[in-house]
């Protein structure tokens, strides 16, 4: 079998970030095989459009394997924005944080980051394909399903276990307990493998709680880190 060629599935997927035109499934002869060929085919098409990644993202999901991808500056967005359903495919929202780098994560490190603050945070996830791809492979071209990332205010992270509650502002859930340093220090370990980051990238883990549909007023609780919120509309 041929070596995979990361350009031509870069072209593809570029010309979906640049026009927001959604994207058919990828021919045969330019999908990438496994999880490596999709990394190289998502960065080659952030490379055509000299867009420079600002950190990475870690998308856990439910019985799988998380996705990552690399997160983009242009997709962190302020606290208690209202968000058009138009710009987004097949949207799912869950809690998130988003942790911006004290120091760097070389790439033979080993051991949790060293944060210079912590965002409690929303994670928006979407698609650039026309019909959402089922195989995690493609997924992980697709930018591991990046949309936006909603960023709360700053707060220390906390010393044990929160309770994550996603819904609406109202809800009284007590949600699910879930251990952010665990959290980090896996993102951390994914950076590694990825080549490492510098000190004030983002670390940005999404799926943090179960997701639910993009509809009216969300706010993701992350106990005494805080709360971040949007407008689905």
């Amino acid at each position: 079998m041929d070596g995979f060629d990361p350009a031509g599935a870069a072209r593809w997927l570029a010309e979906a970030l640049e026009t927001g035109n959604p994207l058919s499934a990828l021919p045969s002869e330019i999908a990438p095989r496994d999880p490596a060929e999709a990394e190289a085919a998502a960065i080659a098409a952030l490379d055509a459009l000299q867009i420079a990644p600002c950190g990475l993202r870690l998308l856990r999901r439910p019985g799988r394997p998380p996705l990552a991808g690399p997160m983009l500056e242009g997709r962190l967005t302020a606290n208690s924005v209202s968000i058009a359903l138009s710009t987004l495919r097949y949207p799912q929202v869950t809690a998130a944080v988003v942790g911006i780098l004290a120091e760097p994560l070389e790439l033979d490190g080993a051991g949790p980051p060293r944060l210079a603050r912590l965002h409690p945070a929303l994670d928006v996830s979407s698609s650039r394909f026309a019909e959402l791809p089922a195989d995690d492979v493609t997924l992980t071209a697709d930018l591991a399903r990046l949309g936006l990332v909603v960023a709360g205010r700053p707060k220390p992270l906390p010393g044990g276990p929160v309770r994550v509650v996603i819904g609406r502002p109202e809800s009284r859930s007590r949600g699910i307990g879930t251990d952010l340093s665990s959290a980090l220090a896996e993102a951390a370990d994914v950076a590694r493998r990825w080549g490492g980051l510098p000190a004030g990238a983002l670390l940005v883990i999404g799926g943090l709680s179960p997701p639910v549909a993009a509809e009216g007023q969300l706010r993701a609780r992350l106990g005494s880190l805080g709360w971040a919120e949007a407008t689905f509309v």
